[in-house]
C-alpha cells in the first residue's frame, strides 16, 4: 500500500507526486532549487540552488513524518558537470557526518536555469 505525501513547502505538480511512503520507505521527487515563496529559482548559482532543492526535500521528508537522519540514498543529476565542485561544497554542509549513499549524474532535460534536480529515499517506521 503507498501513501501520497505532499506539502505546499515545496515545489509540486500535477505530474508527479511530491513522496510517496511504501514499504517502509519514503520516495522524494525530484526537486529543483525553486523557492516556492516567490516560484522562482534559489537564485543563480549551483550552491543557491543545491540548498533549496535541499530544502525542498527536507520539507517533503518532514511532510512524511521522516527526518533528515533517516535519509539512505541521494540522487542528484547536474544540468553541467562542471558545477560538482560546486555542488559538492553546499552539499557538504548537509551531510557533515554519516552521509548516506548518492549517485551524480547528468540531468537528461533542459529546463532554463535549473543547475540541479536532487531526490531521495528515506526510511521510515
Amino acid at each position: 500500500m503507498r501513501e501520497i505525501v505532499s506539502t505546499a513547502d515545496a515545489p509540486s505538480s500535477p505530474l508527479y507526486s511530491q513522496g510517496v511512503k511504501a514499504g517502509g520507505l519514503v520516495h522524494i521527487a525530484g526537486q529543483a532549487g525553486i523557492d516556492v515563496s516567490h516560484g522562482g529559482l534559489a537564485g543563480p548559482t549551483i550552491q543557491e540552488q543545491t540548498r533549496q532543492a535541499l530544502a525542498n526535500c527536507r520539507a517533503v521528508l518532514r511532510a512524511a513524518g521522516a527526518a533528515w537522519e533517516d535519509i539512505a540514498e541521494v540522487g542528484v543529476l547536474l544540468h553541467n558537470p562542471a558545477d560538482f565542485a560546486g555542488m559538492n561544497e553546499e552539499y557538504a554542509t548537509w551531510f557533515p557526518t554519516s552521509p548516506p549513499t548518492r549517485y551524480v549524474a547528468k540531468l537528461g532535460v533542459d529546463l532554463p536555469g535549473v543547475l540541479v534536480s536532487i531526490r531521495m529515499t528515506a526510511i521510515i517506521g
